[in-house]
């Protein structure tokens, strides 16, 4: 009954280590990967799209919450190859400003952004995006924007070839939908020298307040700003209340597995009820005898924890490992709809010693009651009857 009562410990510890081991991962990833390559807030101006961007960025540049600014054309469009058709989200940059602000260059496989020169129509996309179209470095690409523009034949959509100069692949939705252009090249597609500001901060979560700081400070009319919160913000809320949610529904797991340590200390306050009586005729106290049933759930319950604490983290340092194996050997794409498309991972000694010590007290409160139970029994009708 001990045995069984540790193995249910030990899997609702575990399987509590894990899933927020998980959840870690899920948080560090949307950090690094795709707020590393997204932007933490944009600055638009409507009116006259900043044609004095230098000096903007150098205004930005001074508020003591910004890293760095660079000027950024954004637009969307339809890539069309190899008879596929795909959405996509294309910006333009300037390749010295955006080393600044993003951590695209690190995840490069193909190529490097001082190939998105001012010379000829060259994109960088997404692998996720080059295997949807088929192509590779050297092919070409065509854009169809949304906006058309009247000919003697009627409106006809904005198209325009490019070259695939690069591939880089972050892990994120980016691979599926992020292309790179030159900012010569974006504005010339856009037919618009209308730029934004991206901003990279300090601290994510002051975004809101620095842009609102920052569009206090340049002033005008047709100033707006959105930040990351605006773009991704729900996916770190949803991840931060499913880390919360999981954490009380788990924890009832290990509540029901408690209940093995109370049926295994009740079971055995009956079969040592002669053994107790004994005791309390040779001075035992009550208060003694409870001890001793506290002390063998405490034991039985901290070798539960302390081997699903073990087994949960080493299951959460080989999970995406785990995952791939499964992965690759049955195809069944479970995260081909999250942002990321992989399981990450990130084990925090704070979640480690949270379940510990929220384990470990739920077993003492379990043991409380058997041990009640042997402290109140009366030697003298236990050895009237079973002596």
């Amino acid at each position: 009954m001990s045995l069984i009562s540790i193995a249910g410990l030990v899997l609702g510890v575990a399987v509590l280590v894990v899933v927020l081991s998980v959840m870690n991962g899920f948080e560090e990833e949307l950090r690094s990967r795709v707020l590393g390559v997204m932007p933490h807030g944009l600055i638009y101006d409507d009116q006259d799209g900043f044609p004095d961007w230098p000096a903007a960025i150098a205004q930005f540049s001074q508020h003591p919450s910004v890293l760095s600014a660079a000027p950024v054309a954004e637009g969307t469009a339809v890539a069309v190859a190899g008879g596929e058709l795909v959405g996509v989200s294309f910006s333009g940059i300037l390749p010295e400003y955006e080393v600044m602000v993003s951590d695209l260059p690190q995840y490069l496989v193909e190529g490097n952004l001082a190939l998105l020169n001012d010379r000829g129509f060259r994109a960088i996309i997404g692998t996720g995006l080059a295997r949807r179209l088929n192509v590779g470095v050297g092919d070409d690409v065509t854009l169809v924007l949304p906006d058309a523009r009247l000919t003697l034949a009627g409106p006809m959509p904005v198209t325009k070839s490019v070259t695939v100069a690069g591939l880089f692949e972050v892990g994120s939705d980016a691979d599926k939908s992020l292309l790179l252009l030159s900012m010569a090249d974006a504005t010339r597609l856009l037919r618009s020298n209308h730029v934004a500001i991206r901003i990279k901060l300090t601290d994510l979560f002051q975004a809101r307040t620095v842009l609102l700081d920052l569009m206090r400070e340049i002033g005008g009319d047709g100033i707006y700003a959105i930040s990351w919160m605006g773009r991704h913000g729900n996916l770190y809320d949803a991840i931060a209340v499913q880390k919360s949610t999981m954490f009380l529904l788990l924890l009832l797991l290990i509540a029901v597995a408690a209940f093995n340590v109370v049926s295994n200390l009740v079971m055995t306050v009956n079969e040592k009820r002669s053994g107790i009586a004994i005791l309390m005729t040779m001075g035992a106290t009550r208060q003694g005898i409870a001890q001793v049933f506290v002390i063998h759930g405490v034991l039985v319950g901290a070798v539960g924890v302390a081997l699903g604490l073990v087994i949960g983290v080493v299951s959460s340092v080989y999970i995406g490992d785990i995952y791939r194996i499964i992965e690759s050997g049955l195809g069944l794409g479970l995260m081909s709809e999250y942002f990321i498309h992989y399981l990450p991972s990130k084990v925090l000694i704070s979640d480690i010693l949270t379940v510990a010590l929220v384990s470990v007290g739920v077993c003492i409160v379990a043991t409380l009651y058997p041990a009640y139970r042997a402290s109140i029994e009366q030697p003298v009708q236990i050895l009237k009857y079973e002596g």
